[in-house]
């Protein structure tokens, strides 16, 4: 299929993400959990024609993304694959992790505010209602329909018996683990955009107002954002 067969064949079919912003008796503002639709695991261009095409774009429409494209998009970055991994009794993620901590949170700040990304269940948790796209950056990133913030939460590294890495405590030795997770989840993210005609811009962020506006503990570290949508030359 045609990248703009596809999109266009995307967008007709499925509803965007904020039909789903309902007020009522959310944890957010009056937001509600989002329940993701079961991620398309068919489909796309292959993984060589997808590395052919990985690319940046920094061009981006603020055009809204499709439910079920934005289920297929988290699920491709960073979602559960196989019940368990036989590390630490976690399940298994599509991006591997330090002795399978899995201490890279995602947080996706849509139009209607900011969400958690639950991959277990395959869900979004609400966080904060309200616009915070511009944290991400200026430019197509403020007005993109998606920006994944990258971050990491130290309470992860698990110590003693059973730990396989005896340097997990070290801040250095941490520091290059989960720089180099969020990388494997970024290029995740920029295959999948490859394969599915999307538009993919990882960058840095506002690590102090983000971090205070998602409210996140003093043990969590904003890394990176990274912004996702249609090309803006796609209509």
């Amino acid at each position: 299929m045609k990248r703009r067969t596809f999109i266009k064949s995307t967008m007709a079919a499925l509803p965007v993400v904020t039909a789903l912003s309902m007020p009522g008796a959310g944890t957010a503002g009056g937001m509600q959990p989002i329940d993701l639709p079961k991620p398309e695991r068919e489909g796309g261009q292959t993984l060589l024609a997808a590395l052919q095409n990985r690319k940046t774009t920094r061009d981006i429409s603020p055009k809204e993304l499709p439910l079920q494209a934005l289920s297929d998009l988290l699920w491709a970055a960073f979602g559960v694959n196989r019940p368990k991994a036989g590390l630490m009794g976690k399940p298994g993620r599509t991006a591997p992790s330090a002795s399978n901590s899995q201490e890279i949170d995602l947080y996706v700040a849509l139009p209607q505010g900011v969400y958690l990304y639950d991959g277990v269940p395959h869900r979004l948790l609400p966080v904060a209602a309200g616009e915070f796209r511009a944290l991400a950056g200026r430019g197509a990133a403020a007005k993109a329909p998606v920006n994944i913030f990258y971050v990491v939460d130290l309470t992860r590294y698990v110590f003693g018996p059973g730990q396989p890495d005896p340097s997990i405590g070290d801040p250095e030795v941490q520091k290059s683990y989960y720089f180099a997770d969020t990388g494997f989840i970024a290029q995740n993210v920029y295959l999948f955009a490859a394969a599915r005609g999307l538009a993919a811009w990882f960058h840095h962020c506002d690590k102090v107002r983000t971090a205070k506006e998602f409210k996140l503990r003093p043990e969590q570290r904003v890394l990176f954002a990274q912004t996702v949508g249609f090309p803006a030359s796609v209509q």
